[in-house]
């Protein structure tokens, strides 16, 4: 499981020129399920995600977590994170999970973020997608 994060002011997504979903301050969260990966992965990154202290205290310092802030997640998939370009020129996403164990995954990590009581959004798995964000920072980590 690959996981990119970007804390950002806002986000949304958009798909056939129509926005279908936008959060404002928190974190965009780009999600890849490889193969292997478990529910007991799902959990524990959704947790990490969650808690990661990314967000600036009253000091300026990175000290307070989406729960701490009561930020808002915008979650979307991307196979392309698990890509790997190590040989040739094109993208082998031989190690990317299939696109049914994918999905269920996917939804599972949705579900444990709204667990957290996190106001969370999401793209649509599968569906091309033009995301819009404003980047705060830049603070961006890959989990």
């Amino acid at each position: 499981m690959k996981i990119l994060i970007q804390r950002v002011k806002n986000a949304s997504v958009t798909i056939e020129n129509k926005i279908y979903s936008s959060i404002n301050k928190g974190i965009l969260a780009f999600v890849g399920i490889e193969k292997g990966d478990s529910e007991e992965d799902v959990v524990k990154y959704a947790k990490k995600v969650v808690n990661l202290r990314i967000f600036p205290d009253k000091n300026q310092k990175m000290n307070r977590s989406l729960i701490d802030i009561e930020g808002e997640m915008l979650v979307v998939s991307q196979f392309t994170l698990c890509g790997n370009c190590k040989k040739g020129t094109r993208p082998s996403f031989d190690n990317s999970a299939s696109p049914d164990i994918a999905n269920e995954l996917y939804e599972m990590f949705i579900s444990e973020i709204k667990n957290y009581g996190i106001k969370t959004k999401t793209g649509v798995f599968g569906a091309m997608m033009d995301i819009s964000l404003i980047n705060d920072g830049p603070v961006t980590f890959i989990l």
